[in-house]
């Protein structure tokens, strides 16, 4: 006898690649960089970054921390590794080993570059335009020499709002980041635009896209259909199925009553795999039974290994078959939603998790 206890991440390195060449080609010939960072959204950097720069031509990779872009430097040998969290004392030796180009968005940062600059690179410098988050504001443009400004190769800025088309803020942000990079850096190439900014027109696109939840299947433009095939299925097993009678109580805290009697099954997936709590009582499961998709409501809190499901409607189940957490009936996107957040947090929460058995796929 055959019995599986671990959930299962299936990850389609083919789609991968294949929406990377849909996004670079409505980058319109701006340079099409792969965003690698928090261990490519979970799903393995290494060997995300290897089969992006092997079999679909990237040759510019961002990630956060210094010490992403020396785990990646053997995958992608000639390629440009960006460094968004910049560069400090605790990330020197990675840039130095793997040739890391940090991004810098602050007067400190500059200062410690500076003092600490690697032969043959120039970093970017990050300009705020709006978002109010990382980047040198205008008044500390105006105080920066010359020289400073001499020091980059590219200037970055980063979108607020792109995921709403018609958002006051994109258009602000992008007239803002005109006004600044020609008045301060007017040879420099540019780019303002992540995955969501790519689909928002031309003149959003500059010398650069940085393309990430996008490339992994997310849908980052929720105003349109999403255009990008599914990287990401989750699937596990069944437990235990046992019947549920009238009255019973399911899971930590009673948080659910039976109306009538029902059939329940246990499935080996909870918040230790980094499903949402939030989905307690609220979210969906699904099983393939005889052709057809049947959907399992979560009865019950989400505990930390299993959750519980409401099966009566599912015939024929058996301990062993598989539930359908994520796939392309019921994307990161839909789970996102019913979780009350986002898919780009929920692929995060999911693919860093050491309890998968991860299953790469062309």
């Amino acid at each position: 006898m055959s019995i599986l206890t671990r959930p299962i991440l299936e990850i389609n390195l083919g789609n991968l690649c294949e929406n990377y060449r849909f996004l670079q080609k409505l980058a319109d010939g701006a340079v099409a960089a792969a965003v690698v960072k928090d261990d490519a959204y979970g799903l393995g950097a290494e060997v995300i970054a290897a089969k992006l720069y092997n079999d679909a031509g990237c040759r510019s990779f961002f990630v956060a921390h210094g010490i992403e872009g020396e785990k990646i430097r053997p995958h992608v040998a000639n390629a440009k590794i960006y460094v968004l969290q910049g560069i400090g004392e605790d990330s020197l030796e990675s840039f130095r080993k793997a040739e890391l180009i940090p991004v810098i968005a602050g007067r400190e940062q500059l200062e410690f570059w500076k003092e600490h600059r690697i032969p043959g690179i120039k970093p970017v410098i990050q300009i705020e335009s709006g978002l109010n988050r990382l980047g040198f504001r205008e008044h500390e443009l105006e105080t920066m020499s010359q020289d400073d400004r001499n020091l980059f190769s590219l200037v970055l800025s980063h979108l607020a709002c792109a995921d709403e088309k018609g958002h006051f803020m994109n258009e602000h942000q992008l007239e803002n980041f005109n006004r600044l990079r020609q008045k301060y850096f007017p040879k420099l190439p540019a780019t303002l635009s992540a995955s969501d900014g790519t689909f928002l027109g031309k003149e959003y696109l500059f010398d650069m896209v940085r393309i990430g939840a996008a490339m992994y299947g997310i849908n980052t433009a929720p105003y349109r259909e999403n255009q990008m095939l599914p990287v990401v299925k989750i699937m596990a097993p069944v437990l235990e199925i046992s019947p549920l009678c009238r009255g019973e109580f399911v899971g930590y805290s009673a948080t659910y009553r039976a109306a009538d009697d029902r059939k329940i099954a246990i499935v080996s997936i909870g918040y230790g795999d980094g499903i949402p709590r939030s989905l307690s009582n609220v979210g969906k499961i699904f099983f393939r039974n005889g052709g057809k998709i049947c959907e399992a409501r979560i009865i019950g809190k989400v505990s930390m290994d299993n959750i519980i499901c409401d099966v009566t409607e599912v015939e024929n189940l058996q301990v062993g078959d598989m539930a359908f957490v994520v796939d392309d009936f019921y994307t990161l996107d839909d789970i996102g939603r019913d979780a009350g957040t986002i898919g780009y947090e929920v692929l995060s929460r999911i693919g860093k998790n050491t309890r998968f058995d991860r299953r790469y796929t062309d």
